[in-house]
């Protein structure tokens, strides 16, 4: 991975963006490590927590879907707050929101504690990972310098689920499940006090600009409701009265934003922000990625903890493997996109991913050990990773800087619609069969269906393939010139 401080070499306007931002991208790289590191942490300590706090059956999924419901129902709104309130503020008020959200969390006594907690932290995701990225997109060029930047922050966000899946294990199996959450702690307190200090200061505001109130609140409640639906429809079926109304619901207060947003002098979400090719590509990329790639760490936990009976720790060392891949394929991402283009580098990491996927499938076997697995994880990992830091890559061309926070917004809503949907849909696919079977039976029935969903990942990986050829040819890149004196921070 390249030395983050020879991304930091940058001439900014007079009393603005600092020469040096090597620091900045450090600490912007570690809210990634923060922020993905939950996700496999929580996931793996679900048993723990079920056991000690009651949590019956599949209600454990509980403790997800509070994160995942509620970050995907901010996101947009977290995007706005960025451009409006700055980027730097809601940054720090993020990051420190999820430390003390995790704080809650660790210390819960009961269910409702517990959840609670975990929609608060899904709240404080959905603030800050727009405002990270839009911190990026406007502090780095477009360009290479930009190109390098969301390659080490892909690479810490991969480090994070590897660090997630493996602290999982050592911490619930040693120190408990609240441990899972303490850990958040100090990393986050760390993060919010440095960035006073390391992260240049939002500029003042020169034209005044609403919040639009009307929009936020039509869009955040829908986008909410929409993905608690397709979060439960799998758990109490599709024709459960609490979902069919979540549903409805949704479609209203969705329906009532387009029309607000249509008629409103100062948008929450500009339409016209899709007349930019790359950031319509971008955003469908990232819903296809999250429904494809993004699902099979949940298949894969399935098949070791359920089929194959692994324990926490022996779970997180499977999740090793992939994510060193994963790791591996953002920086490529970036080098590919350097020197051919994103476009290509979208091609190239689609076409490594389908083939890994089909080849992982094969390791989907009840009787098949972790061995028959690692080729699969390792190629699929490392397309993955090129998709990643390429598709960010895109859906940051071409729009202002004053609306960075907004357009990630969008895309970052797009990634989690896109897992809600996806898993939704897989869980439903890879469940049939099941039903009834206890035992060895059940053990094969439940590789057997994961088997089928894994391939057709694979085919939606090619969905995503062909949205790729959307976006247009480019000439490969020149070099960003090195300025006088700082030829030392040129990457090697």
């Amino acid at each position: 991975m390249p030395n983050s401080a020879s991304l930091g070499a940058r001439s900014g306007p007079a009393g603005g963006v600092p020469r040096h931002l090597g620091w900045t991208l450090t600490l912007l790289a570690l809210a990634q490590v923060l922020y993905s590191l939950d996700l496999n942490i929580v996931f793996v300590a679900l048993p723990a927590i079920g056991e000690d706090l009651g949590f019956p059956g599949q209600t454990q999924q509980l403790v997800v879907s509070a994160y995942v419901v509620f970050a995907g129902g901010f996101l947009l709104f977290g995007g706005r707050a960025a451009d409006l309130l700055g980027r730097r503020r809601m940054f720090v008020l993020a990051v420190s929101l999820y430390a003390l959200s995790s704080l809650a969390g660790g210390l819960a006594p009961s269910r409702g504690i517990i959840i609670a907690a975990r929609a608060v932290q899904g709240i404080a995701g959905a603030l800050l990972l727009p405002s990270t990225l839009a911190l990026i997109n406007t502090l780095f060029e477009e360009g290479p310098r930009r190109n390098r930047a969301l390659a080490v922050w892909s690479g810490a966000g991969a480090s994070g689920l590897t660090l997630g899946a493996l602290l999982g294990g050592v911490l619930t199996e040693h120190f408990g499940w609240p441990s899972v959450f303490y850990v958040n702690v100090p990393l986050g307190g760390l993060i919010a006090l440095c960035a006073l200090f390391v992260i240049p200061r939002d500029p003042a505001r020169t034209a005044r600009r609403t919040f639009d109130l009307p929009g936020s609140l039509t869009v955040t409640g829908g986008s909410t409701l929409l993905v608690f639906a397709l979060v439960e429809g799998p758990e109490r079926g599709w024709g459960d009265g609490l979902v069919a109304g979540a549903f409805l619901l949704a479609a209203v207060l969705l329906a009532l934003f387009a029309v607000i947003e249509k008629r409103s002098g100062d948008p929450l979400m500009p339409f016209r922000l899709f007349a930019n090719r790359n950031l319509t590509v971008g955003m469908l990329v990232t819903f296809l990625y999250m429904a494809t790639f993004g699902v099979l760490p949940y298949f894969l936990t399935v098949l070791l903890q359920s089929v194959h009976g692994y324990s926490a720790l022996g779970t997180g060392l499977g999740f090793l493997i992939p994510s060193l891949a994963i790791a591996a394929g953002t920086q490529l991402g970036e080098r590919f996109a350097g020197k051919k283009g994103t476009r290509t580098t979208l091609v190239t990491g689609f076409v490594t991913g389908v083939i890994g996927t089909v080849v992982l499938a094969f390791g989907f076997d009840a009787d098949a050990g972790y061995g028959l697995l690692v080729p699969g994880l390792v190629v699929s990992g490392v397309g993955q990773g090129i998709v990643w830091t390429a598709m960010w890559i895109a859906a940051s061309t071409g729009t202002a800087p004053q609306e960075q926070g907004v357009a990630n917004g969008v895309a970052s809503t797009a990634l989690n619609l896109g897992n809600a949907i996806g898993l939704a849909v897989f869980t439903v696919i890879a469940g049939i069969g099941t039903e009834g079977k206890v035992g060895e039976a059940l053990r094969s029935a439940t590789a057997d269906g994961e088997f089928l969903v894994v391939l057709l990942t694979a085919a939606g990986m090619v969905v995503g393939l062909l949205v790729t050829l959307l976006l247009r040819r480019q000439p490969a890149p020149a070099a960003a010139p090195v300025p006088d004196g700082e030829e030392h921070l040129a990457p090697r």
